[in-house]
């Protein structure tokens, strides 16, 4: 099993991640099913520390959740504006004596103005390249459940024993 490039600022090989000499154990279509052979495992007493789960197959889904207007982005822009606009009132609030309401209101109003012209700006930017919003995860579409050599066999023989368990092909 290789592993990943390291990145700035993260250790190269991160011991917790790894097995020593992974065996595949079985292979699922979804997350849940892979979860249950490992929680029958832990349910035997079989030593799940030497268990691990690999999602593998990544695929990018796109939901599209509407279409963008300027209408649309410009109330987005003005939501985002007043949060940003509350937090800094509250901040300057702490230091300040004058009166409280008065300043957080005033940030939230300039919040406002600054999150819709930026929202705005940032769509016009695009010039109609991307006219919708959307919601996007990763998935994986197997999970194959990995076991440490030495105790392979040990988990093989447990796995028969779940309820439904099917042969391992890929073992």
């Amino acid at each position: 099993m290789s592993t990943p490039a390291s990145r700035p600022g993260r250790p190269r090989d991160n011991a917790l991640m790894r097995l020593e000499f992974p065996q595949s154990l079985a292979v699922y279509d979804d997350y849940a099913a892979a979860q249950r052979t490992v929680d029958f495992l832990s349910d035997e007493g079989f030593p799940v520390q030497n268990c691990m789960i690999v999602g593998t197959d990544l695929k990018r889904i796109e939901r599209i959740t509407g279409r963008l207007t300027y209408n649309r982005v410009a109330l987005g822009g003005i939501g985002s504006g007043l949060w940003l606009g509350l937090f800094v009132g509250l901040i300057f609030s702490i230091f300040t004596e004058e009166n409280t309401l008065g300043v957080i209101a005033s940030t939230m109003v300039l919040g406002a103005a600054f999150g819709v012209i930026m929202a705005l700006v940032g769509y016009a930017a695009t010039r109609g390249q991307r006219d919708f919003s959307s919601v996007t995860q990763v998935v994986a579409t197997r999970y194959e459940v990995l076991v440490e050599h030495k105790v392979a066999a040990q988990a093989r023989e447990l796995l028969a024993k779940l309820p439904g368990a099917l042969p391992n092909p890929f073992a």
